[in-house]
């Protein structure tokens, strides 16, 4: 423990608690400057949205595995864990060596600004904050690290301490941490503050609270009872606005103004056009109540939602822009830079692919894609569901490529058939007799039509299907189960409504989704 005590109070360990406070105004200059800019012209921010760019498919699948909707929120603790390392040898490097500490502190301060710079609607004024940022950073180094040159020790041992204390320079180990906690209150302040301005300067989520949405001219179909599983417990047949999923690439949910917003149809067309809200809000639209499903939704996983939709449908757009021969495509581009792949026939076609503006009755949530997002049944979200969305360029499969086509997944993302045993869960201990099984089938444009049951490898046998809305929503089921005790698997697959029944063969979400059959181990009591 004396060693430990003596390494902290160390001068490589000031150093390192140096590099610490001078990565923290960095970031929070930035941040507090960074106010008066771009959203995305914060340096976190930007360095996370590259991360994510370059992040290979496996990594992608994998994060979303583990962590799930919270994928975001690891990211931020693991970049938090690689600046603090990098800030602790920086601070020990410019220590020992100032020189070779300045050239790191620029090379990451650049690094930081090519982050910045290459974002998608970003401007190179935007680079001022993480520019200014860095000056401070180096500054307040400096500072710390002088100290550090001139720190004359005290005595430590209590005989010594009692005595009447020699004459020392300005600089002590006490005058260094004062410094030091100066220079981090000073981070937090200024952190802090940069978000209220944030906020302050936003009115976004004021608009969309008081933003009322039109009568459709198209309303939904009227739902049939008995919808929802007879199985308590199955998640509810309209998923909330507040659970439903959310994964996307964006780090912070943009926020755009509904009045400035503007969408560009061009490319391959006859005539380019642009839209603005207000246009959306005065056309005829429709009410669809859709499916979603993530293309990293595992067998068996949570990432797919019901929600009721108010739109413009797409091909009334397209009709009006009118593709020319040979166009196959749709790249659809958000705000933030990501993109989409959308075959042009989908779009043209009488599924409803629309231009949403509201969700289950009230204006897109900021997360899912507020003020206007692209809603496609039948097709993972990776090609169709782009939030933010400011441009529509009609083209061909050959000529561009998406945000995710160009990682290795594939061009076209029809959403397989799917089952889901919901109740009872996993390594579930449950009572002998009867215990009711339930779930959800998706198979999106196709319907379903039979859900089956096997217990531990037995025959299959049929589950009561609950009604159906349509076949671009999901459809529930419920089983009742006599269960003997000991240790069982229950399996279940689904029938499509072309009669198709769900593969067997297990496939990762990589690259066009994944399949098999969901098995449950459930103990019996």
């Amino acid at each position: 423990m004396r060693k430990l005590m003596k390494w902290i109070k160390g001068p490589t360990a000031m150093a390192a608690l140096a590099g610490v406070a001078a990565a923290a105004v960095v970031l929070s200059v930035a941040e507090l400057i960074g106010a008066f800019f771009t959203a995305r012209a914060t340096p976190v921010l930007a360095l996370g949205s590259t991360f994510i760019d370059f992040t290979p498919p496996w990594l992608k699948d994998f994060a979303i595995a583990t962590f799930g909707t919270g994928d975001k929120a690891a990211l931020f603790v693991g970049m938090g864990l690689t600046i603090f390392v990098l800030a602790c040898v920086l601070g020990v490097v410019a220590h020992r060596k100032w020189a070779l500490g300045v050239a790191g502190v620029l090379l990451m301060g650049a690094v930081m600004v090519a982050s910045v710079v290459t974002r998608a609607g970003v401007k190179p004024s935007d680079a001022v904050p993480t520019l200014l940022g860095t000056l401070a950073g180096l500054a307040v180094l400096r500072l710390l690290v002088s100290r550090l040159w001139r720190l004359q020790p005290f005595p430590d041992a209590p005989a010594d301490v009692a005595a009447k204390e020699p004459e020392r320079p300005a600089t002590s180990r006490r005058a260094f941490f004062a410094s030091t906690a100066v220079a981090a209150a000073a981070a937090g302040i200024a952190a802090t503050g940069g978000r209220l301005l944030s906020a302050a300067r936003s009115n976004v989520a004021q608009a969309r609270a008081s933003l009322r949405l039109p009568v459709p001219a198209k309303a939904a179909a009227a739902l049939p009872a008995g919808l929802q599983s007879a199985t308590p417990g199955v998640t509810p047949w309209l998923t909330p606005n507040g659970d439903f999923y959310r994964i996307d690439t964006a780090l912070s949910v943009p926020e755009i103004n509904a009045a400035e917003w503007e969408l560009r149809v061009h490319g391959l067309v006859e005539q380019e056009i642009r839209l603005t809200f207000q246009d959306l809000l005065d056309a005829d639209l429709i009410e669809s109540h859709v499916t979603l499903t993530c293309v990293s939704n595992p067998v068996g996983g949570n990432l797919a939602g019901n929600a009721k939709w108010l739109g413009l449908p797409i091909r009334d757009v397209l009709s009006r822009a009118r593709p020319k021969d040979g166009a196959d495509m749709v790249l659809s581009t958000s705000i933030d830079g990501f993109s989409a792949s959308t075959p042009l026939e989908v779009l043209q076609d009488d599924r409803d692919a629309m231009l949403a503006i509201g969700m289950n009755g009230e204006p897109l949530p900021l997360e899912h894609g507020y003020p206007v997002r692209m809603v496609v049944p039948g097709l993972y979200g990776f090609v169709s569901a782009t939030k933010w969305v400011v441009d529509l360029e009609v083209t061909r499969f050959a000529d561009s490529q998406a945000y995710w086509t160009q990682r290795g997944w594939s061009e076209r993302g029809p959403i397989k058939t799917m089952a889901r045993v919901e109740v009872p869960k996993s390594f579930a201990v449950v009572k002998a007799g009867r215990v009711a099984v339930g779930g959800t089938a998706w198979a999106q444009t196709r319907g379903i039509s039979k859900v089956e049951i096997q217990i531990d490898g037995g025959e299959w046998a049929p589950a009561v299907l609950s009604e159906e809305a349509s076949v671009v929503t999901w459809r529930q089921w419920s089983f009742d189960w006599d269960a003997k005790p000991g240790a069982h698997y229950i399996k279940v697959r689904a029938t499509d409504g072309t009669g198709e029944v769900q593969t067997e063969k297990r496939a990762d979400p990589v690259p066009d989704g994944a399949s098999g059959w969901q098995s449950v181990m459930v103990t019996v009591e």
